[in-house]
């Protein structure tokens, strides 16, 4: 299954919000969708889920336009939406069966996703007299429960320790396994750098750079060397103004051209103690703030 949105114009009055916008997801794969906030990011994912409609351009499924019929869709959304004085098992069960869940098959998916995520005591209670990070765990089975076939998390991993993350983790993985379409929107580059295979980063209303993760990082030139040591004062001296020294200790080395990079390292490996030295990749964060920065790139890939 392969979601599209495809040349997606929005406006609100006078305020174009949106322009062009354009971007796959695949089934059994997780994709990014980034960007600062204002960038456009929730109003692309509200036209995805019918909310409201484009002006132009379209929302496919499989080269065809989506029937909301036929197509489920789960929703983790940023600020949460549910009864804070309403009993858990109650509230769950009703959004299940807002989504076409029979009240017994509601029943026994949100029994499963209690159990799943270890919230089976608070069955009874009220939303109010959870933790945060336990209510944004209640609040993702409601995304979870009627086994939508896309879900789109939106900031997943907020409020949540360190324990809960890696369960999240784990369900996340679990909805890929599956083939369904995983949708993340996060600020949290190294959780989206972990799941995603695709990304797309909105400016401004506007695709800046979008396509495989991989093939972007690989497009950028490879004249870069990182250089891990226990010596980084001699090489620093050696190498002048070509080396610095980067935020975590280690060293970049600027070459003049990309084809310099086996002659460096034989350099490095034969004069210096070197504990690693490898070609220079961005990490999402760098692309991050590449484009989706007020003066942003833009390009496809």
């Amino acid at each position: 299954m392969i979601l599209e949105l495809r040349d997606i114009y929005k406006s609100f009055g006078e305020k174009q919000v949106l322009t062009g916008v354009s971007f796959k997801a695949e089934g059994g794969k997780a994709f990014g969708l980034l960007g600062r906030n204002g960038a456009g990011k929730t109003t692309s994912i509200r036209i995805l889920m019918d909310v409201f409609p484009a002006n132009s351009g379209s929302v496919l499924i499989d080269g065809k336009p989506i029937d909301y019929s036929k197509v489920g869709i789960g929703y983790l959304p940023e600020e949460r939406g549910l009864y804070p004085r309403k009993v858990i098992i109650d509230q769950l069960t009703y959004f299940a069966e807002l989504k076409g869940m029979g009240r017994k098959d509601a029943v026994k998916s949100v029994d499963y996703w209690l159990e799943r995520l270890g919230m089976t005591e608070y069955r009874n209670k009220r939303l109010d007299t959870l933790s945060k990070g336990n209510q944004q765990k209640i609040q993702l089975i409601t995304a979870l429960a009627h086994d939508p076939d896309i879900v789109i998390l939106d900031e997943p991993f907020s409020g949540l320790d360190p324990v809960n993350a890696m369960l999240l983790k784990d369900v996340v993985k679990e909805q890929i396994s599956k083939g369904k379409i995983v949708l993340f929107s996060s600020h949290q580059m190294a959780y989206i750098e972990e799941f995603c295979d695709s990304i797309a980063i909105l400016n401004a209303g506007k695709v800046a750079i979008s396509g495989d993760l991989r093939e972007i990082k690989r497009d950028y030139p490879r004249d870069r060397l990182v250089v891990r040591t226990e010596m980084p004062e001699k090489i620093l001296y050696d190498f002048g103004d070509a080396c610095s020294r980067a935020e975590n200790g280690d060293l970049l080395i600027q070459l003049n051209a990309p084809s310099e990079k086996k002659a460096i390292m034989t350099r490095l490996t034969e004069n210096y103690d070197i504990d690693e030295v490898r070609v220079f990749e961005p990490s999402l964060n760098d692309i991050f703030v590449e484009y989706a920065g007020n003066s942003g790139k833009e390009a496809q890939v």
